[in-house]
């Protein structure tokens, strides 16, 4: 009797421990994720040199009222673009529009930063543009004729919306496409015309989803350097940048982070409060999808001109300028530096997807195991990280991986003798760890979607015979997962090449990636040098597009 109440207590401590490991394994990843956001709000609190008052007396309202002023520009710019564009491609079928439906996703594939400088490179005084107006009118200089200021705010608005505005789209067509076709029939035989049909029924059943992507759209840009640098406006997140590497003040600028995280923050409340209080359901499983109506004349005409435009100015303008300036100097393929920023991109880029997708796996199956309730609660904080823009990530890393990397290498030296220097700070390490931090979130939804998929009781056969929490991992949910994970390691490693202020800010020195070239370069006003690295992170980019079309054509 003795011997089984004893061998009972081992196996429950057997099972605690296990348990407990598991909750470890994920408190340990989202430590990781967090530790950035807990840095900067520690070292804004608490910095070498106070400068707040300082920020507050002179540039932080500019910077403050700036990026208020692009938030809400490119957020109703974006929305009227993605959702205007949903709402035509869903509820109507036009010349083109089939193609469109899909093609209105492509400037997913190019950072905001390049067609920011094919805009300005295509718009610009000495740009073919003006070029062109100059020899058709005769006019000889500025002086004989009006253009808009190109290095202007509104400007910016319009490249930042161009490039966003999927994330609306993309939403806003899912939402519609779930809506019962039904209802609009009805609405139809009530007398609603097409406007009515938009503004008093169709708005209204998809505002939640509108709303979901237009505060991505103003995280995106909150986040945004290379593009508002390029035009010259002064957000908080250039003021990071002034703060640090021109003033040399860590502290100032992590109180403009700190800024930064509470929009931020106030941004992806607004979101969750509006998706809380949402109640739209399906009629039923068996209810009509929507019927598209056919155009004719001059409204299939406007129908296909809406639609092409945000494609023309976010995905054809910029390739097209990118390829002229790649074709007419062939030879900036084999320019010095190119090769190496390639190769420096996809190791870095294809180190940081592998570690964040096993992370994101470790931290999913271990709250599964686990069953504890620490270890659920910290899953939603994780995906903060995809919210944080780069230059907080940059802020919250350096710091306390500069003071570790100082203290291992004094423990080094007093043991050995021998200086390792910085191993972090001093390497590409921190901009990986930049990149597992900044996109978690899309790791981690995508391996939180493929466990769902699975039926528990295949693991719950595999561990009956004797596999234990490992093996059930590795023989039973990564082979059924496979193809998730591969997307999962695709879509980040895009992410990570096409993500700017985080990589120049960490990087060492004289270390460059595909994007910090392009920016390099491109401030410089060498857009030609800085094309082929632009088209090679725009492939890039079309690889994981084509999966998000893939996907969506599954639905």
């Amino acid at each position: 009797m003795q011997s089984q109440q004893n061998s009972q207590m081992r196996r429950k401590w057997r099972g605690w421990a296990r348990f407990d490991l598991w909750s470890l394994a994920a408190l340990g990843v989202a430590g990781v994720v967090l530790v950035p956001l807990l840095a900067v709000i520690w070292i804004a609190f608490h910095p070498t040199e106070n400068i707040w008052p300082h920020l507050l007396s002179t540039v932080l309202p500019r910077y403050f009222t700036a990026t208020v002023r692009m938030m809400f520009g490119v957020g109703v710019l974006a929305a009227a673009m993605g959702a205007g564009a949903a709402w035509l491609v869903v509820m109507y079928r036009f010349p083109g529009s089939r193609f469109l439906e899909y093609a209105l996703l492509f400037p997913m594939a190019i950072p905001a930063y390049v067609g920011a400088y094919a805009l300005v490179d295509f718009l610009d005084y000495a740009g073919p543009l003006q070029g062109a107006l100059r020899g058709i009118f005769g006019w000889n200089s500025a002086r004989d004729y009006w253009f808009p200021e190109i290095h202007s705010e509104p400007t910016a608005i319009l490249v930042l919306a161009s490039a966003f505005y999927p994330y609306v789209y993309l939403m806003t067509r899912a939402a519609l496409r779930e809506q019962s076709g039904a209802s609009y029939e009805v609405a139809r035989a009530l007398g609603l015309g097409p406007w009515g049909m938009f503004w008093r029924l169709g708005l209204p059943l998809v505002r939640p989803a509108i709303a979901a992507g237009v505060a991505l759209v103003m995280m995106e840009t909150v986040a945004d350097f290379g593009t508002v640098a390029t035009f010259g406006v002064q957000t908080l997140t250039t003021g990071v940048f002034s703060t640090w590497l021109n003033g040399g003040n860590a502290g100032g600028a992590a109180q403009i982070a700190g800024v930064i995280l509470v929009l931020v923050l106030v941004l992806l409340s607004v979101e969750y409060l509006g998706r809380r209080r949402a109640r739209f359901h399906r009629p039923s499983r068996a209810s009509r999808p929507v019927s598209p109506i056919v155009l004719q004349g001059i409204w299939a005409v406007a129908a296909a001109a809406l639609c092409a435009v945000p494609f023309l100015l976010g995905f054809v303008l910029p390739t097209a300028v990118m390829l002229g300036h790649a074709l007419a100097k062939p030879q900036m393929w084999l320019a010095p530096g190119l090769a190496e920023a390639a190769l420096n991109t996809v190791i870095v880029g294809g180190i940081a997807a592998v570690l964040t997708v096993s992370a994101a796996l470790i931290l999913i199956y271990a709250v599964r195991m686990a069953g504890r309730r620490l270890a659920r609660s910290v899953l939603p904080l994780t995906s903060l990280g995809y919210a944080m823009p780069g230059a907080v990530l940059a802020v919250g890393l350096l710091v306390p991986l500069a003071a570790l990397d100082h203290r291992v290498a004094d423990a080094v030296a007093a043991v050995t003798g021998h200086d390792p220097g910085l191993m972090l700070t001093g390497t590409s390490a921190a901009i990986v760890l930049a990149y597992l931090v900044r996109f978690f979130g899309i790791a981690q939804g995508a391996v939180d979607s493929a466990f769902g998929r699975i039926s528990p009781s295949l693991p719950m056969a595999a561990r009956s015979l004797g596999r234990g929490a490992g093996g059930t991992l590795r023989e039973v949910y990564l082979p059924l997962m496979r193809g998730s994970v591969l997307a999962a390691l695709l879509v980040v490693f895009v992410e990570c090449v096409k993500e700017l202020p985080a990589t120049l800010l960490l990087r060492p020195f004289n270390f460059n990636t595909l994007a910090t070239r392009v920016y390099e370069l491109a401030s410089l006003e060498q857009i030609g040098e800085a094309a082929p690295a632009a088209l090679i992170v725009t492939a890039m980019g079309l690889v994981a597009v084509a999966l998000l079309v893939r996907a969506t054509r599954q639905d």
